[in-house]
């Protein structure tokens, strides 16, 4: 079954290396110039996700949250923005911190806490709802 109808259904993993692996296959096959938006609470794996994503746009380098930092850029084939809004107030404070000058195409922007900056996510962004289940298992299903 194809990834994207995977999603929609819903998939979860076991371990972050599942979830890692998941998301570089999604990764894989993104259109350039996508937003997602990482909904769930603290603890879901919105950070083990943006690292399979990382892998699967052929970034190398080690992700964390840019938790303090707000965002992060991470170069590579595709460039990878990972923004944490937890931290914002409003939209004025993510104009502020013109991540339009660093959407090069190709691009990703993964965001953390979308729901802090709802109004500033451009249209056709995609929305991944990432949990927990009782059993400890991770779960991302893609809205929409």
């Amino acid at each position: 079954m194809d990834m994207v109808a995977q999603l929609r259904r819903g998939i979860a993993t076991s371990s972050a290396g599942e979830t890692r692996s998941m998301a570089a296959q999604f990764a894989a096959r993104l259109p350039p110039d996508t937003t997602l938006a990482l909904h769930g609470t603290l603890g879901v794996g919105k950070t083990t996700f943006v690292q399979g994503l990382a892998r699967g746009l052929g970034i190398h380098e080690a992700v964390t949250s840019p938790t303090f930092n707000i965002f992060t850029l991470h170069r590579g084939p595709t460039n990878l923005l990972h923004l944490d809004a937890y931290r914002l107030e409003s939209t004025r404070e993510v104009e502020d911190l013109l991540l339009s000058d660093f959407m090069v195409s190709p691009w990703c922007l993964a965001v953390e806490w979308p729901e802090k900056i709802a109004d500033w996510l451009p249209a056709g962004t995609l929305h991944l709802e990432l949990g927990i289940t009782p059993d400890e298992r991770h779960t991302i299903r893609l809205r929409g």
